[in-house]
């Protein structure tokens, strides 16, 4: 039976709708063959119908191992790219294919192509928030979870193209020493904007809280900064990809943890530790293209097979090939970006 839902919008759903909503995603997930795959980043009820929930790499290397032929990915374009790319003989769905990133967009394959030219022999490294066609000019990509290793990866004598983020590439600089690293100077408009006064204020509300930070935050070097300069202890003050905080809040016994990234990630971590209180450095820090994919494009995408997405099989294999050398590095995270 299909369910009955209102109109315009999930936020005027009753408990009973949302129900309904829950056991129609999930009977038609079966009809359809699918795997249902949410990022963290997600709406907290799209996570909880999902088969699985993490970060963009972490999913697309379990849906390439899945059995179902159908993926629906609710999260943002390059995602469901990077599933097709390792999955090219599945159908790949997402709820909206209009569902942009900033960060990916900061560079194009051709301004990578040039950006080639002017460094001859430099080793490229992508991260995974990048185009298909960006992910076909990358000799390996990384998650924010690997970046490190890989970078740690390439000889000290090869030169380094890293992009598109340049709080990621800057904190990967600090944390290797690397001196022949460039950086692409991109950002995620989102985690950009968890500034310096963001953190400020918030350690100052909470000074004994426990502070998680997200290395594309704008305020990751501040935060660093504060520990070297004694005002923040050492020991509560950690810079880590989303699945480095996942494991962190299941081991932390602070009763407050301040955490600096996209607010859907807060779901995640309540769930893993439903004791310490995890609050956001900025309440405001939504990705309005990760809530794009909303219960109602959810449940069309499985009723009508939309939206397909699909990568020339030239740039796929190409860009598979990238992905491929970051795996043969190091298992990333399960929720690692």
């Amino acid at each position: 039976m299909t369910a009955t839902l209102p109109a315009p919008t999930a936020s005027i759903w009753s408990p009973v709708q949302w129900e309904s909503w829950r056991d129609e995603v999930r009977r038609l997930a079966r009809e359809r063959d699918a795997v249902l795959l949410a990022h963290n980043y997600q709406a907290p009820e799209i996570q909880d119908v999902a088969d699985h929930v993490g970060d963009s790499l972490a999913l697309s290397r379990l849906a390439a191992a899945a059995e179902q032929s159908t993926i629906v990915f609710a999260g943002v374009h390059f995602m469901a790219e990077t599933a097709k790319i390792l999955a090219p003989e599945k159908t790949v769905l997402v709820p909206d294919a209009a569902a942009g990133c900033s960060l990916a967009d900061t560079i194009t394959a051709d301004q990578l192509r040039a950006w080639k030219a002017e460094h001859p022999g430099a080793v490229v490294v992508s991260y995974v928030n990048t185009s298909a066609e960006v992910k076909a000019e990358t000799d390996i990509c990384c998650t924010s979870s690997n970046a490190v290793e890989v970078v740690e990866s390439i000889p000290a004598d090869r030169e380094v193209l890293f992009l598109p983020d340049q709080f990621l590439g800057a904190h990967v600089q600090r944390v290797t020493g690397r001196k022949n690293m460039r950086i692409w100077m991109g950002e995620c408009h989102v985690h950009a904007g968890i500034s310096p006064t963001d953190l400020r204020a918030s350690v100052e509300a909470a000074p004994d809280a426990e502070l998680l930070v997200h290395p594309e935050c704008g305020c990751a070097t501040s935060a660093l900064w504060m520990v070297s300069d004694g005002q923040l202890p050492t020991d509560r003050v950690h810079v880590l990809s989303t699945g480095g905080m996942l494991d962190q809040a299941r081991r932390t016994t602070a009763k407050r943890v301040l955490v600096a990234t996209e607010i859907g990630m807060l779901h995640q971590l309540r769930q893993a530790n439903p004791v310490t209180s995890f609050e956001p450095v900025n309440s405001r820090a939504a990705c309005p293209y990760m809530k794009m994919s909303t219960p109602e494009k959810l449940l069309r995408a499985l009723r009508e097979g939309r939206d397909e997405i699909t990568v020339d099989p030239e740039i796929a294999a190409r860009a598979r090939a990238a992905v491929e050398a970051m795996v043969a590095i190091g298992t990333p995270s399960p929720v690692g970006e």
